[in-house]
């Protein structure tokens, strides 16, 4: 097809336009704008470049999983501190959710995108030299504070390079190197934890261990996106809403150029015009522009997030924040004590212990904590842990495999079963394994149910694609926002849970998620119109 010619995705014979017709109006939207440029290198660029920036931001906050459990030691940490070390992160980026939001709106996607990937990585490489809990912590909330800019906004980075048709397409195929990114974390943890080596910095007083050096390999692909991101241009749709006409114009040139090679003639454009979704957006962002002062501001937040929690969106609203608190309280709550839990299993099964409950495991590991008291002080003694069994690894390898299988999965059949078969699916299955997790005596079968156990994480994207289909497109942006937000306070709550709970009531700790899943399972039913979503969205004849 040649460059210039539009797709018609309408069903009627496709219908190029040539030079001169183009020539006759050369003052067009920006999606048609897009529309008339090839779909090619740049695209690719930016899909591989988001799906790498989500890549970190996995890497940042669920990487410390597998560090809790060899850095015990080093950090003199208790099971309590370990649900406080796993979870601060999540604080990070639930603290800073709203500030980056304002700030892309304001100042420009690329702006805060690159710049916090690159502190981010300043953040972890300080917190790889902490000695004890207490600054570690401060700097994984630093961490997580900072990567939340990238996570929140670069969605909106690369949906605006592409048009209508192709936006969809083009978060698929990031969400696809998402998936295949995900593989990334049990791979460098193998590769570099499990060695034995260690580096004596007298200076600083630090024993420098490969589970130091892992924190800063889980924050290069970051650092790598951020320099990368100096490379690209701002979003031209944010410069076009900035009144930056002649910029926009260039960068979709830039496009194009680069799209369909070097020897095409450059598009006929002169003049960008506002389409109705580009006017309410340019009024949103004088509206929050003019706003002056912090009660201002606050208002206009206020004014933007209250409609969510009135009539006719109340009642959906409060399901799908509590659909997400119970994904991420299971799925991100209980994956971070999921390295230690499962390298604890799998030392008990390699022993040839065949019938033993994986919460009598846990109270056994933790008898060993305190074995001498001393008139003077309390000293702890137990076995130090610098690598973890190389089937922990394995497992959390096929954990990932089958996220990644699951999310292609569920895209295939979402339209064809629906999303609250889906969910129910999940929900009920994963609720199922985590009660019975406690009472199963066999080694085996426990660490497959903690697996199921955490992929309670299927259900998250199904969640999204219900607040899409349920709220208008002017709420439908804070929808998620406000929902995801509930779903980081339940990931942060999950995992302080376990550090609270797991050495005195394991058992609790399980029953509970089982619970919150099984509530899930039955709010999904109550979620308005959920069943009519698939027909609503399918176009008239």
């Amino acid at each position: 097809m040649n460059n210039l010619e539009v797709e018609n995705t309408s069903g009627e014979p496709n219908a190029p336009k040539d030079l001169k017709v183009i020539n006759n109006s050369d003052s067009i939207t920006f999606d048609d704008a897009l529309s008339r440029i090839k779909f090619g290198r740049i695209n690719y660029i930016l899909i591989i470049l988001a799906g790498t920036v989500l890549t970190a931001f996995l890497l940042e906050t669920l990487g410390i999983s597998y560090v809790i459990p060899v850095a015990e030691c080093d950090l003199h940490l208790s099971t309590r501190e370990k649900g406080m070390l796993s979870a601060v992160g999540f604080v990070g980026v639930i603290v800073s959710s709203h500030l980056w939001g304002f700030l892309a709106d304001t100042m420009g996607r690329r702006k805060v995108i690159a710049p916090t990937l690159c502190l981010t990585f300043i953040a972890t490489t300080f917190s790889s030299f902490a000695t004890n809990f207490w600054s570690i912590t401060m700097l994984r909330f630093l961490a997580g504070f900072l990567v939340s800019g990238s996570s929140a906004t670069i969605y909106a980075y690369l949906g605006e390079f592409h048009n209508n048709r192709n936006r969809s397409r083009a978060i698929m195929g990031a969400s696809f190197i998402f998936g295949i990114g995900c593989l990334l974390l049990p791979g460098i943890a193998y590769i570099v934890i499990n060695q034995e080596w260690q580096l004596m910095i007298p200076f600083l007083r630090v024993v420098y261990r490969p589970w130091r050096l892992f924190l800063v390999v889980c924050s290069l692909p970051g650092l790598l996106s951020g320099l990368a991101l100096y490379w690209l241009p701002e979003s031209p749709k944010f410069d076009l809403h900035q009144g930056k006409q002649q910029q926009t114009i260039h960068t979709l040139q830039w496009m194009h150029h680069n799209n369909s090679g070097k020897k095409v003639s450059p598009l006929p454009i002169s003049t960008i015009v506002s389409d109705e979704d580009d006017k309410q957006f340019e009024e949103r962002r004088a509206v929050l522009t003019n706003a002056k002062g912090f009660r201002a501001t606050m208002r206009l937040v206020w004014e933007q997030t209250a409609p969510l929690f009135r009539k006719p969106y109340l009642k959906t609203a409060l399901i799908v924040c509590f659909l997400h608190f119970g994904t991420y309280f299971t799925s991100h709550g209980m994956y971070m004590f999921f390295p230690e839990i499962l390298d604890k299993m799998v030392e008990t099964y390699a022993a040839g212990i065949s019938n033993v409950t994986l919460c009598s495991v846990v109270y056994k590991q933790g008898s060993k904590m305190m074995v001498e008291t001393d008139v003077m002080n309390t000293t702890v003694e137990h076995e130090c842990k610098q690598t973890l069994d190389v089937t922990t690894y394995e497992l959390s390898f096929i954990l990932e495999v089958i996220y990644a299988m699951g999310f292609a999965l569920i895209g295939v059949i979402i339209n064809v079963v629906g999303k609250l078969a889906i969910m129910v699916v999940v929900f009920l299955v994963c609720g199922i394994s985590s009660a019975l997790i406690a009472f199963v005596n066999v080694p085996l079968l426990s660490m497959w149910l903690y697996m199921i156990l955490v992929m309670s994480g299927f259900s998250g994207s199904v969640v999204n694609a219900v607040i899409v289909d349920s709220f208008p497109t002017n709420l439908r942006a804070m929808a998620v926002c406000i929902a995801l937000m509930f779903g980081r306070l339940g990931g942060v709550l999950g995992a302080n849970m376990l550090g609270l709970m797991l050495d005195t009531h394991c058992e609790w700790t399980f029953a509970i998620s089982g619970f919150v899943l099984l509530l899930c399972t039955i709010l999904s039913f109550f979620i308005p119109n959920i069943n009519t979503c698939e027909r609503k969205r399918k176009p008239k004849v």
